[in-house]
């Protein structure tokens, strides 16, 4: 057997060349031995040998290494590119929508403001009549629940400073159960609170907690269905019956509705105003039966 060294491309790459014999091996097919790779390919002038033409295992090696790197490199740099230009292009396309989000908060804010005086001026004015009705007070029903509706956007739209006092909440839990059961007098009421029981938090704060969780209560329940409202030294607990939540754990999130009713930053307001207030609040719904427990360790004044 001759051995011999040719060189077979331009970039000078020196391969070994081997004639052996006639074998059942497949011709330019690539095979692998312990330091080379070789591929047979047949002899013209003689049809018994094949040419044996081989390449150093470790270069190939470093080629396939060489080219991996290269490789990858290459798909960290398309990758940065690909970043930024979604960067670009994200900033590019929000900015129209930022400019309208801008737009419908500063509207809002208007709305709000414009609000408040005529609702003010029918409270009055309701009030100064002498001659009191049913029509009347169905009257004065509504302006209050546009006044909470308007309390509401107002809660949403600013973020004011929740300065702590000694709250009752015996007191705004009376008044707000009173104004729902007028509306809502069909359900089945069940009131059981403690005396003297007083939280270091904001009255204001609270009365729209209290206002949102009823009113979600009420809104959501049934035709014969039933709310209960206990307080005690540690919770603030209500429990109504309903038709059931799909996703109890999206209830507090902003705009989350599972009905058409509603704006869906009632409950959001509740959780953005009890972490506000450091109060935690679980959920839990079974049966259809929802309860929500305002958790008051914290804020109790013992």
């Amino acid at each position: 057997m001759k051995n011999y060294s040719i060189t077979l491309d331009e970039n000078s790459t020196t391969y070994n060349i081997d004639i052996i014999d006639k074998n059942d091996k497949n011709i330019y097919e690539l095979y692998f031995e312990k330091d080379y790779l070789y591929i047979l390919t047949p002899l013209s002038l003689d049809n018994s040998s094949f040419m044996k033409i081989l390449y150093p295992k470790k270069s190939y090696l470093l080629k396939v290494d060489k080219i991996h790197h290269h490789i990858i490199i290459n798909l960290i740099l398309l990758t940065l590119i690909n970043l930024i230009i979604a960067l670009l292009f994200s900033l590019y396309s929000l900015n129209p929508l930022r400019k309208s989000l801008l737009m419908l908060q500063e509207f809002m804010r208007d709305i709000i403001h414009d609000l408040n005086t005529p609702i003010s001026s029918i409270m009055i004015n309701l009030k100064m009549i002498s001659k009191r009705s049913e029509e009347i007070e169905m009257i004065e029903q509504s302006v209050k629940m546009l006044a909470s509706l308007h309390k509401n956007l107002d809660s949403y739209t600013s973020s004011p400073i929740l300065l702590k006092e000694r709250v009752s909440l015996k007191e705004i839990i009376i008044n707000q159960s009173n104004f729902f059961i007028s509306i809502y007098d069909y359900l089945d009421w069940n009131i059981a609170i403690e005396d003297n029981i007083e939280i270091d938090s904001n009255y204001s704060a609270m009365e729209r907690i209290i206002y949102n969780l009823l009113n979600n209560a009420c809104k959501y329940n049934k035709t014969d269905g039933f709310i209960k409202i206990i307080l005690n030294q540690k919770e603030l607990i209500i429990i109504n019956d309903s038709y059931g939540i799909k996703n109890p754990h999206k209830i507090f999130d902003r705009f989350y509705k599972e009905s058409d009713r509603g704006l869906g930053i009632g409950l959001h307001i509740v959780s953005k105003l009890a972490e506000e207030l450091n109060i935690d609040i679980n959920l839990k719904v079974e049966d259809k039966v929802v309860k929500i427990t305002l958790l008051l360790n914290e804020v109790t004044f013992k």
